[in-house]
C-alpha cells in the first residue's frame, strides 16, 4: 500500500518530486531526505547521483557519506605549514555529533589513528536517526575539529586528516 497525502495523492509521485527539486533550487538546498511509513527518498544536489536507500530496519545506523574535501590555503603564515598534505572529513548532514557509540564505550577515533575508506570515525544524529560516518580516505587523524555532542551543519569540517600519498 502507497503512503498517501491528506488529499489522497501518492507523496513520490513524480509531479511532487518536481516541485521539491524546484523548491531546492529555490532555496539553494543540497539534500533533502523524505520519509513516510515504509517509503523513503533522498535528493541531492550538485553531488554524485542519489543511490537508492531501503527502509530503515529498527536500531540499525544508516551510513551516510561524508564530503572529503581539501583543507583551505592559509595566507603564507605557520598554519599553511601545520594543514599542508591533509584534508578535512566533512559533515554530511545537519545533526548532533557524537564521538562515541555510548557514553561507556570509546571514542571511535582520536587523534593519531590511521583510518581507511570504511573506518567509522563518529556518529551524526538527525531527527533521532543515528547516521554512521566512514572516513572515505585513508590516512592518519591530526584534528579533531569539534566536541562531543556539539551541533554540526552540512559540510561543517569534523577531522582533519594526513592522507596516505
Amino acid at each position: 500500500m502507497k503512503s498517501e497525502t491528506p488529499d489522497g495523492g501518492d507523496v513520490f509521485d513524480i509531479d511532487r518530486i518536481r516541485q521539491i527539486v524546484e523548491l531546492m533550487e529555490q532555496h539553494e538546498l543540497n539534500e533533502v531526505d523524505l520519509q513516510q511509513g515504509d517509503d523513503r527518498i533522498k535528493l541531492t544536489r550538485g553531488g554524485t547521483a542519489p543511490a537508492m536507500i531501503p527502509a530503515p530496519v529498527a536500531a540499525a545506523p544508516v551510513a551516510a557519506a561524508p564530503a572529503a574535501a581539501s583543507a583551505p590555503a592559509a595566507s603564507g603564515d605557520d598554519a599553511s605549514a601545520d594543514t599542508a598534505g591533509t584534508i578535512t572529513i566533512n559533515s554530511p548532514m545537519v545533526g548532533t555529533f557524537y564521538s562515541k557509540a555510548n557514553p561507556e564505550s570509546p571514542a571511535f577515533v582520536k587523534v593519531g589513528d590511521v583510518v581507511n575508506e570504511d573506518t567509522v570515525i563518529c556518529i551524526v544524529e538527525a531527527m533521532k536517526v543515528f547516521n554512521e560516518i566512514p572516513a572515505e580516505c585513508r590516512g592518519k587523524i591530526v584534528e579533531v575539529l569539534v566536541s562531543d555532542q556539539q551541533a554540526v551543519d552540512f559540510g561543517k569540517p569534523l577531522f582533519r586528516v594526513q592522507v596516505d600519498g
